[in-house]
């Protein structure tokens, strides 16, 4: 099965589940509230932490260092943002894993120790000389 398609159906299965859970133990009104709450304090914490970002990612440009983390990492606010709107627990956890910079390095961390392992990993090559016979035959 496709994973976008699985991501698409199995999130809001999970959000609903959650949120019915949730309501019952502290009802309705008080999951909306908490909904909406931390829909708020994660989009002015992603704006907060986007800007330290962008600082950040000037100060690398002022002494001419390419700025690569910071622009991950700005991605990955964004992203985080983005599941803090959606309305949900889950979501907003992964929302939140992505925004603080210490779950960030982390996930940062498992996502490019593959690719590292896979860029230091030795090709095989085999040395060797080679000689064009055709070239020899026409000579003659």
């Amino acid at each position: 099965m496709n994973s976008i398609f699985l991501f698409i159906v199995l999130i809001p299965i999970i959000e609903i589940y959650l949120i019915i859970k949730i309501g019952g133990q502290i009802g309705a009104l008080n999951t909306i509230i908490l909904i909406f709450i931390t829909a708020t304090v994660g989009i002015y914490y992603a704006k907060y932490e986007g800007l330290n970002t962008l600082k950040s990612g000037f100060e690398q440009l002022k002494k001419n260092i390419a700025p690569t983390y910071e622009m991950i990492s700005g991605a990955a606010i964004a992203f985080g943002a983005i599941f803090l709107i959606i309305p949900g627990f889950a979501t907003d956890i992964l929302g939140f894993m992505f925004i603080f910079p210490i779950s960030r390095k982390l996930i940062f961390n498992v996502f490019f120790k593959k690719k590292i392992i896979n860029k230091n990993k030795k090709n095989d090559f085999i040395e060797g000389e080679f000689e064009d016979i055709e070239e020899k035959k026409n000579d003659r």
